[in-house]
């Protein structure tokens, strides 16, 4: 009695934390307790963008673009977009060494005002006089020096830890805006380093490819502090200062794709879906208990329960619903159909072996299937594993809710159905519960 009382138990959590969930959402069409709904499904913006990892080594390419998806995130949280979704992703089949940030923005479908939302993020780089270069003519007589003319440091924003606006000496006077920077202990040792090995040369900074500093190491600076001086108002020094707080990039990034999706074309997408999913959750729920009686009647009820906990779910990781979330989802609700039909076409075989016992042919059922119900599961949870490893942002989707899916199903099939066919069984059944444990497994 014990295991229904827990069964139970997570109905009813589960039941009341999705009730909260769809109340709130009526009543309060702004709540952020929504579920959170992919681009295919809600209006909004996509933006792709290109990463150029080629001047990193293979061992950094992961950790800077997690930074350049927290600065992008972060910069798009300043903003108040509701339920932003930044993921890194592989360019694709044919060019894996590709890395793209992907950058959906629910509620936003002006494209223009997105790409001003991301905003231009300054790439920050430190750069040293590249001392075998030689100028052309047409630099020497424009007093130039070309881009060219330096050579990367390997210190960038990426080590940033905090940008200060400052006001500096000049002419016996504080009116020189100073950016102070500040970098976090990796980047403190290779500046510390850089200024060491390079005293009396020029370490230029270079913002978005121009450099707008041409500082001289006069010594070696250990503690991560630096100053960028000159050439900018104090206005512009305090927009420099809050777009590299707002997060500097730690690698380049070009917008190579952009995707608006309507409302009603989403909303469309996804009234079909929970259509479809509600007309195949009726047809299977009829088969079952025409074909199993009392015991389809329990994996209905088994099924509902699945429903609900895989919808708090959702809500709790939480889990963007895609076309094809939806899709895994409908498709892990057939899996769990499959382990019930598993279980009783055991027991089914335990009543016409001639066993009259209903609790041991539930038992012995239910032991028989476990096999097969964990090899299929764990078949499903690999191929889950795998889709959702290599897969695009949409294959993502559809692989994560399957996986859910089957970790739920395996639940539900073996435990809450089990608990409920043995609480319901009686050692001594009337003749109505005889036909209905009994008719539906012989014939």
């Amino acid at each position: 009695m014990w295991k229904i009382r827990i069964v139970a138990l997570i109905l009813l959590i589960a039941g009341i934390s999705v009730g909260l969930f769809l109340y709130d959402s009526e009543t309060n069409p702004n709540s952020k307790s929504h579920f959170k709904l992919g681009l295919d499904l809600a209006s909004g913006t996509q933006l792709i963008y290109r990463a150029d990892v080629s001047k990193l080594a293979t061992a950094e390419v992961s950790e800077s673009m997690q930074a350049l998806r927290d600065v992008v995130e972060k910069r798009v949280n300043v903003f108040g977009v509701s339920e932003p979704i930044i993921q890194v992703e592989n360019g694709g089949l044919g060019n894996s060494d590709e890395k793209r940030l992907i950058v959906e923005l629910p509620g936003v479908t002006d494209i223009k005002k997105a790409v001003e939302m991301i905003g231009k993020t300054p790439l920050l780089e430190f750069k040293l006089v590249d001392k075998n270069y030689v100028p052309s003519e047409e630099e020497k007589k424009d007093n130039k020096i070309s881009s060219q003319a330096f050579i990367d440091t390997g210190l960038t924003g990426r080590f940033l830890k905090l940008a200060q606006l400052q006001f500096g000496q000049q002419g016996g006077l504080s009116n020189e805006p100073v950016v102070s920077l500040n970098f976090n202990t990796e980047g403190s040792d290779l500046f510390a380093k850089i200024t060491k090995e390079h005293i009396g040369e020029v370490l230029a900074i270079f913002l978005d490819g121009e450099p707008i500093s041409l500082p001289v190491i006069q010594q070696e600076i250990p503690n991560g502090n630096a100053q960028i001086s000159g050439r900018f108002t104090a206005d512009e020094a305090k927009e420099l200062v809050r777009n590299l707080n707002l997060g500097a990039l730690p690698v380049p990034i070009e917008l190579i794709s952009t995707n608006s999706i309507g409302a009603s074309l989403g909303q469309d997408v996804l009234n079909k879906g929970v259509s479809a999913g509600i007309l195949g959750i009726i047809f299977v729920s009829i088969f079952l208990i025409l074909l199993y009686r009392l015991p389809g009647l329990v994996s209905v009820v088994s099924l509902g329960m699945y429903i609900v906990i895989m919808l708090a779910l959702f809500k709790f990781i939480p889990v963007v619903l895609t076309a094809a979330g939806i899709a895994g989802f409908i498709l892990s609700v057939g899996v769990a159909v499959d382990a019930n039909v598993l279980i009783f076409e055991r027991m089914k075989e335990e009543f016409n072996e001639g066993k009259d016992n209903a609790e041991e042919a539930i038992k012995n059922g239910f032991s028989r299937a476990w096999l097969s119900i964990r090899d299929s599961n764990i078949s499903g949870l690999i191929t889950s594993v795998v889709l959702f490893w290599f897969g695009t942002s949409m294959v993502r989707g559809f692989a994560l809710v399957l996986g859910i899916g089957v970790l739920v199903s395996m639940i539900s099939a073996i435990t809450i159905s089990r608990t409920f066919l043995l609480s319901i069984y009686k050692k001594s059944p009337g003749r109505f519960l005889r036909f209905m444990f009994g008719a539906g497994f012989k014939g």
